[in-house]
């Protein structure tokens, strides 16, 4: 898995830290363990001390290996408590209240990545991706020059039977339900930074529809063509094209027949579905019945990394999306042309 094996490497690369905000998890101590035995990050696990402890001893490691942060017991809790309050005393938030908010594991883990003392965090082994999303959210926020906090997989093909072996982006496949044209085209061009950023690839993105080149007419065309106008007018050195069927954004032949002159068509990298219906469904049939590896969801949009997990998630997954969280902390100094 050369993709894989790339974005662990490049994790690797300048000791990013990582925090984890549910430390109590086993799947979650394993997966801290293998990426600071293996390089890939520094970890710290939020949780109950001696119920943290207890598990990393259980998975086999020592407890000083790595860090571990008890909200109850933290020494950053006056810190977090002033930056919270002044983050929500607007929602009638009070002093009071935001010293209790921010013992609660989501917030203080989003909190160590907005003071500075971790570069991405993960969660949602445990949390709901509405709790995980909303503490990113309300306590990170929202990348500058961003309306939309959306997300993608990356989908590995490398299996023996895959005929174009590598590593795709597939959005948004986990967390805005119906967007509009406007939001698409936000998830069109957010999602080809993300596959500059994670993959070091040239993005060639399709807006992808169940029309070609206007074979077909219909409202939710229209709305995928709208898309790609706005998503070319905002970043016109990307190369977006839509609206574009699967088997012609990804085919090289069949591009050949429906979509001749396209610059994307054939050999597209990022996959933007027209809604949370397609896309959830695309991916789950990419990784069930053709034999893809999903890694995601992968927030993007926020203004420092915050990655949500799948509750039915294992201690590879934990790993993996360490790397991805990463990874993504080297947004600036990978930074291209799209930014």
């Amino acid at each position: 898995m050369k993709p894989l094996r790339e974005i662990l490497a490049k994790a690797a690369l300048g000791g990013r830290t990582i925090a984890l905000a549910e430390g109590e998890d086993e799947r979650v101590v394993e997966g801290a363990l293998r990426a600071m035995r293996e390089g890939v990050a520094k970890v710290i696990l939020v949780g109950n001390a001696e119920k943290v402890a207890e598990k990393v001893r259980a998975a086999g490691g020592d407890p000083a290996e790595l860090a571990i942060h008890d909200p109850d017991t933290s020494p950053l809790i006056d810190e977090f408590a002033a930056a919270y309050f002044e983050l929500r005393r607007k929602k009638g938030v009070t002093m009071e209240e935001a010293r209790e908010k921010v013992r609660e594991p989501l917030n203080y883990a989003a909190l160590l990545v907005r003071l500075g003392h971790a570069d991405g965090t993960l969660a949602g082994a445990v949390a709901t991706t509405a709790d995980t999303v909303r503490a990113a959210i309300q306590i990170i926020g929202v990348e500058p020059g961003c309306k939309l906090v959306s997300s993608f997989f990356l989908m590995l093909f490398c299996a023996e039977h895959h005929t174009r072996k590598g590593a795709l982006i597939f959005a948004d496949c986990g967390l805005v339900i119906d967007p509009d044209a406007e939001q698409l085209s936000e998830i069109a061009v957010a999602s080809a930074r993300s596959c500059q950023t994670l993959l070091g690839e040239t993005p060639h993105v399709a807006m992808l529809s169940f029309s070609t080149a206007g074979s077909a007419s219909h409202g939710n065309v229209s709305k995928v063509v709208e898309a790609t106008a706005l998503a070319k007018a905002a970043a016109p050195d990307i190369a977006i094209d839509g609206e574009l069927q699967f088997d012609a954004a990804f085919v090289p032949a069949i591009a050949e027949r429906k979509a001749q002159g396209s610059a994307v068509a054939g050999k597209a990298n990022v996959f933007v579905f027209p809604n949370l219906d397609a896309g959830n469904l695309g991916y789950k049939i990419a990784e069930r019945i053709g034999g893809a590896i999903a890694i995601g969801p992968i927030l993007q949009g926020l203004r420092l990394p915050a990655n949500d997990l799948s509750r039915g998630c294992s201690a590879d997954d934990v790993l993996n999306m360490i790397a991805v969280t990463a990874a993504q902390a080297y947004k600036d100094e990978f930074a291209s042309r799209i930014a």
